[in-house]
């Protein structure tokens, strides 16, 4: 299974001390070469930036289609462009990615994306991890996640927590 992320699961994962859910989730993860300078360059110092050094599981790869990547920017940022760019030159099976405007235009593109909600509701379902709401929780206090009450909601009735 290849599967490409974007910045955000990344770094939100890491702020929370469960980055390991998308090895166990996932295998090895791959990220274009925007998101790695996003995180372990410009972010040096930051949430992710240690980890993301120290994981032999997540692979950089550089996208090829400069053309197709600088016609997502019209609309994304150089990390959200190059992750969906990479997603089609792998035919990747999966996408992570969170930002609402880029799942959008992955879903134009027909790729299968899913968010960090989604991860830790997949998460549950396969057992490593015993609930989501603390989870939840720590994304919107430590990560600074924001998650409507609705949305909240809604994942906690998915994974079986009420609501």
């Amino acid at each position: 299974m290849i599967v490409v992320s974007n910045t955000s699961p990344i770094i939100n994962l890491a702020a929370i001390g469960q980055l390991k859910l998308l090895k166990q989730l996932y295998g090895n993860i791959v990220v274009p070469t925007a998101v790695h300078e996003e995180i372990a360059v410009k972010g040096i110092g930051r949430t992710g930036s240690t980890e993301i050094k120290k994981s032999k599981w997540i692979k950089v790869k550089a996208i090829t289609n400069h053309t197709f990547t600088e016609a997502l920017k019209l609309e994304l940022d150089e990390g959200e462009s190059e992750a969906i760019a990479l997603t089609v030159e792998l035919h990747a099976d999966l996408l992570l990615i969170d930002e609402r405007k880029a799942r959008l235009v992955a879903r134009r593109f027909g790729i299968h994306h899913i968010g960090i909600l989604g991860m830790l509701i997949e998460a549950k379902q396969n057992s490593l991890i015993k609930a989501v709401r603390p989870l939840l929780d720590d994304l919107m206090i430590k990560a600074g996640f924001w998650i409507s009450q609705k949305l909240y909601n809604r994942v906690l009735k998915e994974a079986g927590e009420g609501y």
